[in-house]
């Protein structure tokens, strides 16, 4: 059976090695990119089984960049989860109004973050 596949968006590179050491770990193929225009070019040229993408990113912010996942009829359904340090109530509205299935807040538990993945992409 072929791994599922995570693609993560992160301006962060220490963000992004922790997520990759983790997903990896259990078992998930990792593409990773740094900012939301660099995510949706990987996402055209990898696919991705679930994303995980970063809210405060240069270039283009993670809220953009879910609504152009969300436009792209390949992408509509895919489970984004978003891992931020936000955790404003507005900003989770907006998340999820732009189309975000769920809300993680950094620093992020491996455990948990792994229970959220297999519950969106069993």
């Amino acid at each position: 059976m072929m791994p599922k596949k995570i693609l993560t968006v992160d301006d962060s590179k220490t963000m992004r090695d922790m997520l990759l050491a983790t997903l990896r770990r259990a078992g998930y193929e990792v593409i990773q990119a740094e900012h939301g225009e660099d995510g949706l070019a990987k996402l055209e040229a990898n696919g991705a089984d679930v994303i995980i993408t970063d809210i405060n990113m240069p270039v283009m912010d993670g809220i953009s960049f879910i609504k152009a996942c969300r436009k792209r009829q390949a992408y509509a359904a895919t489970p984004i989860l978003t891992l931020t340090t936000e955790s404003s109530e507005e900003k989770k509205a907006e998340g999820r109004a732009a189309g975000a299935t769920g809300w993680i807040v950094k620093p992020f538990n491996p455990e948990k973050l792994l229970r959220v993945v297999e519950k969106v992409c069993p």
